[in-house]
C-alpha cells in the first residue's frame, strides 16, 4: 500500500477508536450533573448514589478519552504535515480556544468536584459539575468548528505564496452553516449514547441481581430510555436541516449517499439497494418516492443533482480526475446511521414499555443490556464514517485534495510501524479501559454489598468519599 493510503487507514483507525469515548463523556456528565441536581433538590439518597456510581464512570472514560485524542495531534504532525500546514492559520483560533478555554475549564472544575465532596457547600459544589458540562460543550462546539471549515471553508484567504489558507474571520468559522446544524445533530447522537449507556447498566443490575436497589436502578433505566429517545427526535430533526445544508455545500455527499448516478427530479430514497460491486449500475432496490428530494431540498418535487453531471461540474472547475467518494460507503454508512439509531431508539421504547406502572423488567430481557449502549455508539460511528469519506477527494473540500495533504518525508515503513505501536498500545488501553468499567459496574452502588445486597443501614459517609480511587 501506498503511504497516502497507510496514513489514512492510521488516521480512520485511531479516530473512530477516540470517537468511541467522546459521546459517552459529553453526555454521561451532563447525566451525572443532573442527577446530582434532582438530589440537590429534592434531597433523595437514591439521585446521590446514582451520581457518585455514574459519575466514576465518566471519570474513568473521560481519562480514556484524552489519552486516545492526544495522538489525533501527533498525526497531524507525522503523516499530515501539508494539511498542517495548509490549515494551520485557520484551525489555530478554534484549536486554542478549545485547548485553553473549554479544556482548562473540564480539567480545573473536574478536580474541584471529584474532591469537593464535603469540603465545598452543596451548591458550589454542584456548579463545579455543570461548569464541567460547560467546557465539554464549548470543547464540542470548537472541534466541530474546525471540521465544519473542511466540509465548507469560509472566512479565510488563499495566500498563493505561501500555499496556504489564512483566517480572515473568525466570527465567519466560528458561525458557520455547517457547524450550526452539525453541532446539535452531535450533540443530540451524544445523548442517545449516553442514555443507552445509563439504561443498560441499570438494566444489567435490575435483571440479574433483582433484589439489589431495585427501585435505584429501576429509576435509572427509565431516565436513561427517556433521554435516548427524545434525543433521538432531536437526532432526526437536525439530521433533516444537516441533508439540507449538506446539499447546498457539499452536493456530491448527497448524491453519493443516495449512490443517484443521474440527476433526477422528483428524486427517490433507497431502503435497500442490490447493485453491481463497483456501486455503478443498480440491480435492484426499495425505494420511498419523493423521500430524497424532501431530504436534499426540502420539497417533495426538488431537484437532486446526480454524480455523473456533478463529476462534469467538478472537472470544469477543478480540472481532471474523479470527485467521485467511495459509493458503496457512503451509501451503506448512511443507511446503517438511521437505520441503528432509529433501533436503539425503538429498544428505549420497548423499555419504557416494559417498565410501566412500577413494573421490573423480566430476567429474560438481559440480553438488551449490551446493544442498548452499543447501537446507537455503532450509529454515531458510522455518521462519521459517512460524514469524513463523503467529502473525499477533498481535506477541505474545493482548496487541498488529500493526495496532497500527506507528508512528503513519511514513508510506508514509517506508517506501518506507528500503526503496529498504536494498534498495540490501543489493545491494552482497552483491556484496562473494559475492566475498570466492568468493575465499577459490577460493584454496584455505595452502600450496596455486592453479594448480599443493600446494607441495612447504608453508611452515609461511603457515599460522600471523594471519587479519587476512580482514577
Amino acid at each position: 500500500m501506498e503511504t497516502l493510503d497507510l496514513a489514512r487507514w492510521q488516521f480512520a483507525i485511531t479516530t473512530v477508536y477516540h470517537f468511541f469515548f467522546v459521546p459517552v463523556t459529553i453526555s454521561l456528565v451532563a447525566i451525572t450533573a443532573g442527577l446530582q441536581t434532582a438530589w440537590y433538590r429534592t434531597g433523595k439518597e437514591k439521585y446521590l448514589r446514582l451520581t457518585k456510581f455514574y459519575g466514576k464512570l465518566f471519570l474513568i472514560n473521560i481519562a480514556m478519552g484524552v489519552v486516545t485524542g492526544i495522538v489525533q495531534e501527533f498525526q497531524f504532525g507525522m503523516n499530515w504535515s501539508d494539511y498542517s500546514r495548509f490549515v494551520g492559520d485557520v484551525f489555530g483560533a478554534p484549536l486554542a480556544l478549545e485547548g485553553l478555554l473549554a479544556f482548562f475549564l473540564e480539567s480545573t472544575f473536574i478536580g474541584l468536584w471529584i474532591f469537593g465532596w464535603d469540603r465545598l457547600p452543596k451548591l458550589v459544589h454542584l456548579a463545579c459539575i455543570w461548569v464541567v458540562v460547560l467546557g465539554t460543550q464549548l470543547s464540542a462546539y470548537f472541534i466541530l468548528a474546525a471540521n465544519s471549515w473542511m466540509q465548507n471553508p469560509v472566512g479565510f484567504r488563499f495566500n498563493a505564496d505561501r500555499g496556504r489558507a489564512e483566517l480572515t474571520d473568525l466570527w465567519a468559522v466560528l458561525t458557520n452553516k455547517v457547524v450550526l446544524v452539525t453541532y446539535p445533530h452531535t450533540i443530540f447522537a451524544a445523548f442517545m449514547v449516553g442514555g443507552a449507556f445509563v439504561a443498560g447498566v441499570a438494566l444489567w443490575h435490575l435483571v440479574r441481581r433483582p433484589g439489589v436497589d431495585r427501585d435505584v436502578f429501576r429509576t435509572a433505566l427509565r431516565i436513561g430510555a427517556v433521554i435516548v429517545i427524545a434525543a433521538g427526535a432531536g437526532v432526526a430533526i437536525t439530521g433533516d436541516q444537516q441533508g439540507k445544508v449538506m446539499t447546498e455545500v457539499q452536493p456530491m455527499k448527497m448524491a453519493a449517499a443516495e449512490a443517484l448516478y443521474e440527476t433526477e427530479k422528483p428524486a427517490s430514497f433507497s431502503v435497500f439497494t442490490v447493485g453491481t460491486p463497483d456501486g455503478s449500475r443498480e440491480i435492484y432496490s426499495l425505494k420511498v418516492p419523493y423521500l430524497l428530494s424532501f431530504l436534499a431540498t426540502g420539497h417533495f418535487d426538488g431537484e437532486v443533482q446526480g454524480i455523473n453531471s456533478l463529476q462534469d461540474a467538478y472537472e470544469q472547475l477543478y480540472g481532471p480526475g474523479s470527485y467521485n467518494p467511495n459509493i458503496p460507503l457512503t451509501y451503506w454508512t448512511f443507511r446503517l446511521m438511521i437505520g441503528v439509531g432509529m433501533t436503539s431508539a425503538a429498544l428505549a421504547l420497548l423499555v419504557l414499555w416494559l417498565t410501566r406502572r412500577g413494573r421490573a423488567p423480566d430476567r429474560r430481557l438481559v440480553w438488551l443490556a449490551a446493544p442498548l449502549p452499543l447501537l446507537p455508539l455503532a450509529a454515531n460511528t458510522f455518521g462519521w464514517i459517512f460524514t469524513e469519506t463523503g467529502r473525499q477527494p477533498w481535506l477541505v473540500f474545493g482548496l487541498l485534495p488529500t493526495a496532497s495533504g500527506v507528508s512528503p518525508g513519511t514513508t510506508s515503513a514509517e506508517v506501518i510501524t506507528s500503526l503496529a505501536g498504536f494498534t498495540l498500545l490501543y489493545g491494552v488501553l482497552a483491556v484496562v479501559e473494559l475492566k475498570l468499567m466492568f468493575r465499577t459496574i459490577r460493584s454496584g452502588l455505595a452502600g450496596t454489598d455486592p453479594e448480599s445486597g443493600p446494607d441495612d443501614e447504608p453508611d452515609d459517609t461511603t457515599d460522600r468519599k471523594p471519587l479519587s480511587f476512580a482514577y
